[in-house]
C-alpha cells in the first residue's frame, strides 16, 4: 500500500524528471543522438518547432519515447516506483530532491505568470 505523502512525492518527481529528460538543455546530449529540434518563426509572430528523427528501428524509437512528455513520463513514472518500492532508502533521497525541484518550478511558473 502507497501512502498519500509517497504518492504526492513520486508525481512530482515524475514530473520533474520527464521535464528533465525531454525538454531540459542539460541533457540535450542525450537527446542529441536521436532527434533534432528545429524552430520556425511564423509570418503572424508564433514559432513553429519541427523534430527530425534519426536513424530508423530502435533508434528512431527512442527518438520518438524521448521527444513526447507522454512517453516518456509513463516510463519515469515506472523506473521510479520500481525503485521507491525495491530500494527505498536509495530512492527517496532522489524522489524528495526531484519533488523539491518539480514545486520549485511550478512556482517559478506561477510567479512568472503575474510578474
Amino acid at each position: 500500500m502507497i501512502t498519500w505523502l509517497s504518492f504526492v512525492l513520486l508525481s512530482l518527481a515524475s514530473f520533474r524528471l520527464t521535464h528533465l529528460i525531454v525538454y531540459d538543455k542539460i541533457t540535450g546530449f542525450i537527446r542529441a543522438p536521436f532527434f533534432e529540434r528545429e524552430e520556425r518563426p511564423l509570418s503572424d509572430g508564433t514559432v513553429e518547432e519541427i523534430i527530425s528523427y534519426k536513424g530508423t528501428g530502435l533508434r528512431r524509437w527512442i527518438g520518438e519515447l524521448l521527444s513526447c512528455h507522454w512517453c516518456t513520463g509513463i516510463w519515469v513514472a515506472c523506473l521510479l516506483f520500481i525503485g521507491f518500492h525495491f530500494f527505498t532508502s536509495l530512492f527517496m533521497p532522489i524522489l524528495i530532491i526531484l519533488a523539491v525541484a518539480a514545486v520549485a518550478a511550478i512556482i517559478e511558473v506561477i510567479i512568472s505568470y503575474f510578474i
